[in-house]
């Protein structure tokens, strides 16, 4: 099974039945794939749901995470500090490294400069290509 850290913008976008990325969402539900997250994520995850649907979406999301078998609660011991435009993404790299991610899943265009560096080597992949690599190992 796949392990990847899922941006924000990905499961902020994913989590509504009306978006066209709801199959991101359903499929961690299904175990399709294993979800890396540190308590700094999540504190994210939950801000942003707030701002954009409400505290109870927000705990409701949260809780159904935490309830899954496929999710890898990661500790980050090291702080790589490679995500220099932007900081505050360093939390997803840092989670990526300690848990030994597939991918970093973003649309964030920050996450580009992971191209150019070699150690330690991860992978940021956008969301339609994450559904070409689910689809190839498993059916939505």
């Amino acid at each position: 099974m796949i392990r990847v850290v899922l941006d924000t913008n990905v499961l902020v976008a994913s989590i509504s039945h009306k978006s066209p990325f709801y199959w991101v969402w359903q499929s961690f539900l299904h175990g399709k794939y294993e979800l890396c997250i540190t308590t700094d994520i999540l504190d994210e995850y939950a801000e942003i749901i707030e701002r954009y649907f409400s505290v109870k979406d927000a705990e409701y999301a949260l809780t159904q995470i935490m309830l899954q078998k496929n999710i890898v609660h990661t500790i980050r011991y090291f702080e790589w500090n490679i995500m220099e435009k932007d900081p505050d993404d360093n939390k997803f790299f840092d989670c990526a490294v300690a848990a030994n991610a597939d991918y970093i899943v973003s649309e964030d265009k920050h996450f580009n400069i992971l191209k150019r560096i070699s150690f330690p080597s991860v992978t940021a992949i956008k969301t339609l290509e994450f559904k070409r690599i689910l689809e190839t190992i498993t059916e939505l």
